[in-house]
């Protein structure tokens, strides 16, 4: 680790952590004039990309791409650390915050299919790669014909597999595609409805410590006021489901052009045969009180057959 970085940004390795940390790098130094070269990117391996062989559910959760990073952050080995907001818990560890995020991208799920086929065009019995149990479910729901195989590695690893036959088709999120400029590789973007997508997919949110002027200051330059607003909705809808890997949750917040707030949330059975929709329209001031009720909604009406 260098000794003269004026900025030390802590990642994990996989191709789009990489881009994701980049791209934060060059808005701080272009809002900052501070020259990219000051701006160090550090390499953390997180349990998560190590263990490879086994479902996230079975190995402990969202936390599994945090931790390393975080405890770096809190030591201060690091300066900040950039995170795909939708691998955060909703808690994060005393001492440390999330004050930004970046404009979000599209958070859309993305279907790629060996065949080039849509989703309504996939044969009977065809085999869907994926390690989302919210995508597994939401597709059953609508497809039980189709067979669900677990998925897992970086996205040019599932790409790979995909044109190794080991499954017939596979979901993406599109952000996570565009940022790696593989956007064309989406035989088709699935639509809220088809597909809702997961809590805060396609934010990048960035981490300091508490307390931190210098760090809280650059990043407030860097900021976006309506992505916070979306994504704080969302995430207080998935704090009050208590959820985790283990439930099929899903959310998408929109701002809408009279400046109010669209909140869906869904909540499924691991088989897609039970699930349970709700949404919330009002003000953007009101976004966390809207999710936090969507969710105790959500949460009253599965609780009895699904397991938070």
């Amino acid at each position: 680790m260098s000794s003269t970085a004026l900025i030390r940004i802590g990642t994990r390795g996989s191709p789009l952590a990489l881009a994701q940390a980049y791209e934060v790098r060059s808005r701080l130094s272009a809002a900052h004039d501070v020259a990219e070269a000051d701006i160090e990117i550090v390499v953390i391996s997180t349990k998560g990309d190590r263990v490879l062989d086994r479902p996230l559910a079975e190995i402990g959760g969202k936390g599994l791409f945090t931790q390393e990073i975080e405890d770096q952050l809190l030591d201060g080995r690091i300066d900040l650390a950039v995170h795909s907001m939708k691998d955060m818990p909703t808690e994060l560890p005393d001492g440390l915050i999330i004050p930004c995020l970046l404009p979000r991208e599209d958070p859309r799920d993305a279907l790629l299919t060996a065949g080039g086929q849509p989703l309504a065009d996939l044969p009977a019995g065809s085999v869907i790669g994926t390690s989302s149990l919210r995508r597994a479910a939401q597709l059953l729901a609508g497809r039980p014909d189709l067979k669900i195989i677990d998925f897992r590695g970086n996205v040019q690893t599932r790409v790979r597999k995909l044109s190794e036959g080991v499954a017939d088709a596979t979901l993406l999120a599109i952000a996570g595609l565009n940022r790696l400029d593989m956007g064309e590789a989406a035989t088709e973007v699935l639509e809220p409805e088809v597909l809702l997508p997961a809590v805060a997919q396609g934010a990048i949110g960035v981490e300091c410590r508490d307390g931190d002027a210098r760090i809280g200051d650059l990043l407030a330059g860097i900021s976006c006021a309506t992505t916070i607003s979306r994504v704080s909705s969302e995430r207080a809808l998935l704090a009050a489901l208590e959820g985790s890997c283990r439930t099929p949750i899903a959310g998408l917040a929109l701002l809408q052009d009279d400046g109010s707030l669209w909140l869906r949330g869904l909540v499924a059975s691991l088989d897609g045969q039970h699930i349970w929709r709700t949404e919330r329209r009002g003000a953007v001031a009101d976004a966390v009180a809207m999710g936090r009720d969507a969710g105790l909604q959500l949460k009253s009406e599965a609780g009895d057959i699904v397991k938070f």
